[in-house]
């Protein structure tokens, strides 16, 4: 069987890691853990990478320990940011971590002998006094030592307040915390966390003089260069309310052929030989987009459901032209209806009949009524996937699945009447 860190090398999720951390892996299982800061009420995909290092290490038999920082969110990282961020109430953090949580349930299994552990360093933190915290932590760290960090030396133009400097001595402390309380021996993050971590490592051995290791992976750009995990609308959250299912399905589709190979390796659990049939079939027809189709329906189902996965399927055939709209699920529909411009009115307007050509110009496929009539002379409408004829009514016998009415310009542009 391959050892951890040969897997997590071959699929792209090893950037570094302490020396002797593979002498220590050949001693069997290890419990590591990975911080998630709950500045956002969801995970966006890019937080996916040390997530899958941990579910890795997990199927190898270790335990890992997912911590929702709700009490590092009051002081804040300054790795990688050119400013402190703004300071959330506590009831925001709160909140934020409790969502977090539930999410990570999806990736990483909270059952059986190496059940996952999801921990709020806010249990520790907020209690923790400041005269302990100095001289338990702080006395063994120099100003020099923390200076010399990338993450310090990165804002000492632009300015780092003291709350920030002092951000590496908390999180060195919480590994000290996990260490000392549930034998935590590896801290993983991105390979921006390589400073805080070597500082958790550094106090551990000063205080219990025991050895422990860091591992960190890769930050992920895309071929052009763009930072991953960002759309046009901005992070590509895992949360549907804040980026729909179908959108989350749409950014992995829309992999560019030379990542998708890379992300298929990093973000799933399919076996290399898999991807790399994947990969192959799509190098034999890239017009098909199988890799990309691969990479979209593992990651939609393993984030929302299989249930939710069908509808979105269903959904992009229909807004591609390639699916039956009258068979569709309510599902399928309500997706549709996300993603076009969908007018909400009452069930008594179809009851008494509702002019098609004032549902057009409602939904915006028409400008005007005339505009309308004309577009239904040139047969350039549809209703529920059959061309308008001649002008008429729409009533609740053209309800799908009790609620829709499907409408459409020529072959790519749709709207929906929603009588829920």
């Amino acid at each position: 069987m391959p050892d951890l860190l040969s897997i997590l090398a071959e699929r792209g999720l090893l950037h570094d890691a302490t020396p002797q951390l593979g002498e220590r892996l050949a001693r069997g299982p290890i419990t590591a853990y990975v911080g998630f800061d709950p500045t956002a009420d969801s995970l966006h995909v890019g937080n996916l990478v040390p997530v899958m290092v941990l579910h890795w290490i997990q199927q190898q038999g270790g335990t890992p320990i997912a911590l929702v920082g709700g009490g590092t969110a009051q002081v804040g990282d300054p790795s990688g940011k050119r400013s402190e961020r703004p300071m959330l109430p506590l009831e925001q953090i709160d909140a934020n971590a409790a969502a977090i949580g539930a999410q990570l349930g999806r990736f990483l299994s909270f059952e059986g002998s190496n059940a996952a552990r999801l921990q709020n360093n806010a249990d520790w933190l907020r209690p923790l006094r400041l005269m302990e915290f100095l001289r338990d932590t702080g006395k063994h760290f120099t100003v020099n030592y923390m200076l010399q960090k990338d993450s310090v030396q990165s804002r000492m133009d632009s300015g780092i307040s003291f709350t920030e400097f002092a951000y590496m001595l908390v999180q060195a402390y919480d590994y000290h915390h996990l260490f000392r309380t549930g034998g935590c021996e590896l801290q993983v993050g991105g390979s921006d966390q390589w400073g805080n971590i070597t500082a958790g490592i550094e106090l551990i051995a000063r205080r219990e003089q025991a050895q422990t290791h860091g591992l960190v992976s890769p930050l992920l750009t895309t071929a052009t260069g763009a930072k991953f995990g960002k759309s046009e609308d901005g992070n590509i959250w895992l949360d549907p309310r804040k980026t729909s299912p179908y959108k989350f399905y749409q950014f992995w589709l829309n992999t560019d052929d030379r990542d998708v190979e890379q992300f298929l390796k990093i973000f799933t659990d399919l076996p290399v030989p898999e991807v790399a049939a994947l990969v192959a079939q799509h190098s034999a027809n890239p017009g098909k987009r199988e890799a990309q189709r691969g990479l979209a329906t593992w990651m939609t189902r393993h984030v929302h459901g299989e249930e939710v996965l069908a509808g979105v399927l269903q959904a992009s055939d229909i807004l591609f032209g390639a699916g039956e709209i009258r068979s569709a699920t309510a599902l399928a529909l309500g997706t549709v209806a996300h993603e076009v411009t969908s007018v909400g009115i009452e069930r008594t307007q179809l009851e008494s009949g509702y002019a098609i050509v004032d549902a057009l110009v409602a939904t915006g496929l028409a400008s005007s009524k005339s505009d309308a009539r004309r577009g239904i002379q040139g047969n350039g409408y549809s209703v529920n996937g059959e061309k308008l004829s001649a002008e008429r009514t729409l009533g609740t016998a053209d309800l799908l699945a009790g609620r829709f009415i499907v409408l459409q310009k020529g072959k790519k542009h749709y709207a929906m009447i929603d009588a829920g």
